[in-house]
């Protein structure tokens, strides 16, 4: 049941690592909606291993296969199943980790729950997992832009280590993202965290940071209250990611540092519709959205694999120490901006099909 997301549109990945593949399920996906492997292909493109000097130089071209679901171009309302074959796994290189946990890595817990472990490249808790969710995320978008042709959501690196970036969310665009290989579109804050990165993966170690996503012209009075608010699925599917540890939205923790008279968005009559003046509440209250800007922001920790020389103990408890020789991301945040972008169209569109199936009732 862990590996499916979703109430209405609900996506299931499979496969590990250094398996024959990854690849993904999709059901509840509308017919008629025009997807071709050229959209998915877009989004696994951004999220690629080997794509620029500061990712992992694991070299996959990640091509997708479209097994089922779409027929002449468009969809036929049952499930979609799209598969990537893994082609540069080089399982010989996790040797060490057979018997020896790597420090915060998933080794020790996977083998705790199961009592047996995929232990190379660390299986379904690597982040290569996440190719299904892209590639699922890649067709939620083509169902959204059908059903709201405006909406856009746009990810993109805001701090690595303690190099904060300076960005207008309202007016960024991909376009903007995707002019740096580290995905921040501030250029002077992207080029000192590119030498940062640099300089930590010379030295064996990793960095961590923050991702920044907003969704614009997203409809008023979409999700449902209570227990399936849309700041609650946002954050179930942030934080499902890999290396994630914190999700903050709208004023998130600087909310605790104002009074009520500040905090408050007063609405007022604007373009025709009503809005807010103001934007705490990220482009949502109650749980439902308001027709503003839905803005959050994902802490990632530092990349749990790293070159450096690291004390552990093996499966028998007996004292070690391990230094990884795999091919890792210094720092996984330029990769997981379309990861971010693709769990936020997941769940908008999931939201978007019961608010429809709601207006049909």
């Amino acid at each position: 049941m862990g590996n499916s997301f979703g109430q209405l549109f609900r996506v299931t990945t499979f496969g590990e690592s250094h398996g024959g593949g990854i690849g993904v399920v999709v059901d509840g996906c509308p017919p008629r909606i025009a997807v071709s492997g050229a959209d998915i292909q877009q989004e696994l493109d951004r999220r690629r291993p080997g794509q620029s000097k500061i990712t992992t130089q694991r070299k996959e071209p990640d091509r997708c296969e479209i097994l089922s679901g779409v027929f002449e171009g468009r969809t036929l309302g049952t499930p979609i199943t799209v598969l990537v074959r893994n082609q540069d796994a080089r399982p010989e290189a996790y040797e060490a980790m057979r018997e020896t946990f790597r420090p915060s890595h998933a080794d020790f817990t996977y083998q705790a729950k199961y009592g047996i472990r995929n232990w190379q490249g660390g299986g379904r808790a690597s982040a290569r997992e996440t190719i299904g969710r892209v590639a699922g995320g890649a067709i939620a978008r083509k169902v959204l832009t059908t059903l709201f042709p405006k909406i856009e959501v746009v990810a993109f690196v805001t701090q690595i280590h303690q190099i904060v970036a300076k960005i207008n969310r309202s007016k960024v665009t991909t376009a903007d993202v995707e002019a740096s290989i580290v995905r921040c579109p501030d250029k002077a804050a992207a080029k000192n965290m590119i030498d940062l990165i640099e300089k930590t993966r010379a030295n064996g170690d990793s960095l961590g940071g923050v991702i920044e996503c907003v969704a614009r012209n997203v409809p008023p009075g979409l999700v449902e209250p209570v227990f399936d608010k849309l700041e609650d699925d946002l954050a179930k599917a942030m934080l499902s990611l890999p290396a994630t540890k914190g999700f903050e939205i709208g004023s998130g923790f600087s909310a605790t540092r104002m009074c009520g008279s500040e905090h408050n968005d007063a609405f007022e009559k604007r373009g025709g519709r009503i809005s807010t003046r103001t934007n705490f509440s990220g482009g949502i209250q109650g749980g439902i959205s308001n027709g503003e800007e839905i803005y959050f922001r994902v802490a990632f920790k530092p990349t749990a694999t790293i070159a450096r020389e690291q004390e552990s103990v093996t499966s028998s408890g007996k004292k070690t120490k391990l230094a990884a020789r795999g091919r890792h991301d210094p720092c996984v945040l330029p990769r997981a901006v379309p990861m971010v972008e693709a769990m936020t169209a997941l769940v908008l569109c999931d939201h978007a099909l019961r608010q429809k199936a709601i207006a049909k009732s």
